[in-house]
């Protein structure tokens, strides 16, 4: 369960990272508020996560899936270049993530 937490808190830090450059240094508000509760979101399950978990294994996982999610939402919706060296690093972002979520860290 904790990692589940960690998960959508990570698929929410996307969502923070996507509004918060929609949001043009704060002057849009929509977006701004929608930052601002995807950032409580997802740092709200990331402590309750950390209750169960190994903060090194759980914090990288967190960053990994928003930093992952972040660069892949930028290239399918916001135009950002796509380059098969990005694919490759998101890649193998991904695949730490994985290990890192399978290294059994829970108490």
């Amino acid at each position: 369960m904790a990692w589940l937490l960690v998960i959508v808190a990570g698929l929410l830090e996307t969502g923070f990272a996507v509004c918060l450059k929609l949001s043009h240094g704060f002057t849009r508000l929509w977006p701004t508020i929608a930052f601002c509760a995807f950032a409580l979101g997802s740092f709200g399950l990331l402590t309750l996560a950390l209750k169960k978990l190994d903060v090194g294994p759980a914090y990288a996982v967190w960053t990994g899936i928003g930093a992952a999610g972040t660069a892949i939402y930028g290239m399918v919706f916001l135009g950002d270049l796509v380059s098969t060296l990005k694919i490759v690093s998101i890649t193998l972002v991904i695949v730490g993530v994985i290990g890192l979520q399978l290294s059994g860290s829970a108490h």
